[in-house]
């Protein structure tokens, strides 16, 4: 099965020159999609990894491939480099963005069918899977928003049947809320603008985080072990700290031990 976790050791530093990014917050300069890190190195790596948040790029910290890199650099295209092979540059980058939404995909259908397993959700997942293991044409042409819809609708369904009915925030607009001891128990909080929000000591029980902002959410101290959909960029990218609750599977981040 391919790995979901990712191993920049095996990857050619493929988020570090297809995706672009503007001055801000998170990143001290601009670049565009398909131009090289001005940090990235010979040797594919970072060459100010272990200072990324004290040089102004608190976004990279906060990205996640889900393995994406280094099964798009050895799966997809045997090994080879887009410095070896400068013609499928932009091609390769394409097709590492279609997978690295592919995993994601994978990695919120493996929770939800630790929820609530289900034959229609393997069936699905292999579907999804299948498409990372076609030739970059076939990634390609893949109608990458037609299977978004099927996997968020089957994804609503398993949260539906978990949560019950529980208080809606969908796409609410909670940017630096005070929500500290609020109880959000079951809340659907999908696409919900939770930037810099407060939530310590929050009652967070089976509330529904796909795609939701988490960017200086404030989380120390919050029980996040039951929470539904939460990916690790969006914790990468929360304040947290060593007595942060997690759900099984996601890695607390490097900062919070801070």
């Amino acid at each position: 099965m391919t790995s979901l976790e990712p191993d920049c050791a095996r990857c050619v530093g493929l988020c570090c020159v297809a995706l672009p990014f503007r001055e801000s917050h998170g990143f001290a300069f601009a670049k565009d999609g398909g131009e090289p890190c001005r940090h990235l190195d010979g040797g594919y790596g970072c060459s100010i990894h272990a200072a990324l948040g004290e040089s102004g790029m608190v976004g990279c910290t906060a990205y996640e491939c889900f393995g994406a890199g280094q099964h798009v650099t050895q799966s997809v295209y045997g090994g080879t480099s887009w410095r070896d092979q400068p013609d499928h540059g932009e091609e390769m980058f394409a097709v590492f963005a279609v997978v690295q939404r592919l995993h994601e995909m994978l990695v919120l259908l493996d929770q939800a069918a630790e929820l609530r397993p289900a034959p229609d959700l393997d069936r699905l997942r292999e579907r999804v899977a299948a498409h990372t293991t076609t030739r970059p044409a076939g990634i390609l042409d893949l109608d990458l928003d037609r299977l978004t819809v099927q996997v968020g609708e089957s994804l609503r369904a398993v949260s539906r049947a978990v949560r019950g009915d529980g208080p809606s925030y969908v796409g609410q607009d909670l940017l630096g809320r005070d929500l500290r001891g609020a109880d959000l128990a079951r809340a659907d909080l999908r696409g919900a603008l939770l930037i810099a929000a407060d939530l310590r000591s929050a009652v967070l029980d089976r509330a529904d985080l796909l795609g939701a902002d988490l960017r200086d959410t404030l989380v120390a101290g919050a029980d996040l072990s039951t929470v539904l959909f939460v990916t690790q960029p969006q914790l990468n990218a929360a304040l947290g700290d060593a007595t942060t609750l997690l759900p099984a599977g996601l890695r607390r981040p490097a900062a919070w031990s801070r």
